[in-house]
């Protein structure tokens, strides 16, 4: 008795998890789509928040191309926010933030583009966070519906 109780407590805050998920990807999704619009509309952004290392690399293309990877996450993000129980969506989610993580590391450490100004420890910040609450989200995923006929073919 007492175990089908705890069952249902774990699902709603398994279900609570993952609606506080569905919550932080729409927010960094609009958000992103700002950063989109700001990449379009003048670059000088880029190089005065982000990469003020190295300004003079930031132009007119490099800014578009990283309005157009932005906005790419964005609506990966905000698919995933809609529909978090499709585990490939949700798989591929995760890999733009691990990608953006990787960039602005990279770009802050081994280029020296990105000094850890705060334009850059946000997103850091956001990115590793995003990572690790995807991570725990993973385990109150529902089973696919393959997991769940194959483990009935093992039973039968």
């Amino acid at each position: 008795g007492s175990n089908w109780i705890l069952r249902k407590v774990e699902k709603k805050n398994m279900s609570r998890l993952l609606n506080v998920l569905r919550s932080w990807l729409v927010m960094v999704s609009v958000i992103a789509m700002g950063n989109t619009v700001q990449s379009f509309r003048d670059h000088s952004f880029l190089s005065e928040k982000l990469y003020t290392g190295t300004p003079e690399f930031v132009n007119g293309l490099q800014a578009r191309t990283f309005g157009i990877w932005t906005l790419l996450s964005s609506i990966i993000r905000c698919a995933c926010a809609i529909d978090i129980q499709n585990r490939t969506l949700y798989h591929i989610t995760l890999w733009t933030f691990v990608l953006a993580l990787g960039h602005f590391l990279s770009e802050a450490f081994i280029y020296k583009t990105a000094p850890l100004t705060i334009g850059v420890m946000a997103p850091l910040i956001v990115a590793s966070f995003s990572i690790i609450g995807m991570l725990i989200g993973f385990q109150c995923l529902p089973d696919s519906q393959e997991d769940v006929e194959t483990r009935q073919k093992k039973r039968n």
